[in-house]
């Protein structure tokens, strides 16, 4: 008998010590809300080669780098605010805020006031582009989270009907258009609230992200502390998760990054993703081989925006890292070489 419950015992230590070792999801940490505490880890006990962290900031510092977050199971490893920005300035996400919307839509989804799969129509009514009726009818809300509305982007920003002009049927052409706002207008009808509201409510407050969004000429940015955008990017990587509550469902985050369309392989919903086979970029038709930066890990996905506003969320080395500030190089695109330099500097710092 002994014997048998030695073995039993031995058994199961063995089964134990076998099971993967990586952290649960209980093991994320999330700072509380309305506080200014936020738990730290270092980079010796990570690991990490600290003698790589100067040379990474002072990279950071020469390409106009306002604010710089680097978070580990969602505690701080790195944080450093460059010149006269600080922890409590406010910044703007740019592009990197479409996310955003792409979390909201899922929530509003979740809560059965809408079903991406179906038409922009059903919630806006006919009439909200200057396409025909049959060919407007064809643009579903996963299509304005995809890109691939098939409405005209060489048109500007303005999304008033008479700008909202066909090009291509619906999921038969990729082009990174600002049509994708018109799901902000979907929840709100959905929701029976203005899209601030809803956002507040199920998002920034919940997580207890500041920021305000405002309008910049046809555009509605937001703009926050950089904590902030790194809260939100911790809720992404805890698969829409704020401690024990699901704000965004898991199975909805996993597919908008995930390839949404069969055009742009780097592309899900308003999400960048790394690891693909091919690349569209804004502004262009061009495909491209390879990957979107190819020093970053190959399950990263990113918020990318104007002027290299950055979430990048890297699942495989647990990270959450954060970037704001001026263009890096003096470009209008979301994405730039800073991408690959960037990361090859992390490499050093990480690996």
């Amino acid at each position: 008998m002994k014997k048998i419950l030695l073995f039993s015992f031995l058994f199961i230590v063995f089964i134990s010590c076998s099971k993967d070792d990586s952290p649960s999801e209980e093991s994320i940490y999330f700072p509380p809300n309305g506080s200014n505490v936020w738990e730290t880890k270092s980079i010796d006990d990570l690991g990490w080669n600290q003698d790589k962290l100067q040379p990474l900031l002072d990279y950071l510092e020469l390409k106009n780098t306002k604010s710089f977050i680097i978070l580990y199971d969602g505690k701080i490893v790195v944080e450093h605010y460059f010149g006269t920005h600080t922890a409590t300035s406010p910044w703007y996400w740019a592009s990197a805020g479409k996310t955003l919307t792409t979390a909201v839509s899922g929530i509003a989804e979740q809560e059965g006031l809408l079903n991406i799969n179906n038409k922009v129509s059903d919630y806006l009514g006919t009439g909200w582009t200057s396409a025909t009726l049959a060919k407007e009818n064809l643009i579903t809300c996963k299509n304005l989270l995809s890109m691939n509305s098939g409405l005209d982007d060489t048109l500007g920003d303005d999304v008033s009907p008479a700008n909202l002009q066909y090009a291509a049927d619906a999921g038969s052409r990729w082009a990174y258009h600002n049509v994708y706002v018109k799901m902000q207008d979907v929840v709100a009808q959905a929701s029976g609230q203005t899209w601030d509201n809803y956002f507040n409510t199920k998002l920034k407050n919940p997580i207890g992200m500041t920021g305000t969004w405002t309008q910049i000429s046809d555009l509605s940015v937001y703009g926050s502390t950089t904590r902030s955008m790194a809260r939100f990017g911790l809720m992404i990587y805890a698969k829409g998760k704020w401690n024990s509550t699901q704000i965004v469902n898991e199975n909805y985050l996993n597919s908008a990054t995930t390839t949404s369309q069969n055009i742009n392989q780097a592309y899900g919903y308003l999400w960048w993703l790394n690891g693909k086979s091919s690349f569209h970029l804004p502004q262009s038709q061009i495909q491209f081989n390879g990957s979107l930066i190819p020093n970053a890990p190959n399950d990263m996905y990113a918020a990318l925006g104007k002027d290299d506003q950055k979430i990048y969320v890297v699942p495989s080395k647990k990270l959450v890292i954060i970037r704001m500030g001026n263009s890096a190089d003096g470009t209008n695109f979301a994405l730039s070489d800073f991408d690959n330099i960037l990361w090859e500097k992390i490499n050093l710092l990480i690996n």
